[in-house]
């Protein structure tokens, strides 16, 4: 659904300025590629510290501390 709003809204920029609507088309795939780093970055620190917290909870876990409900986000 995401897709469709975005080609429709795309579709709609072409009717009202179409040379904006083509450089939107162009600089999209530049503008993920530059940002994919910070992604990785991201995904990185992420995991980072849920190890950390893992780690830090391990004794009470072991000690059988109570368990509470995990949320993936």
């Amino acid at each position: 659904m995401k897709t469709f709003v975005l080609l429709l809204l795309w579709c709609l920029l072409w009717v009202l300025c179409w040379p904006l609507a083509l450089l939107a088309l162009v600089l999209w795939p530049l503008l993920w590629l530059l940002a994919l780093p910070f992604r990785l970055v991201g995904i990185t620190f992420h995991a980072l510290f849920a190890f950390l917290r893992a780690l830090l909870m391990l004794p009470a876990r072991l000690l059988g501390g109570a368990r509470r409900a995990t949320v993936i986000a």
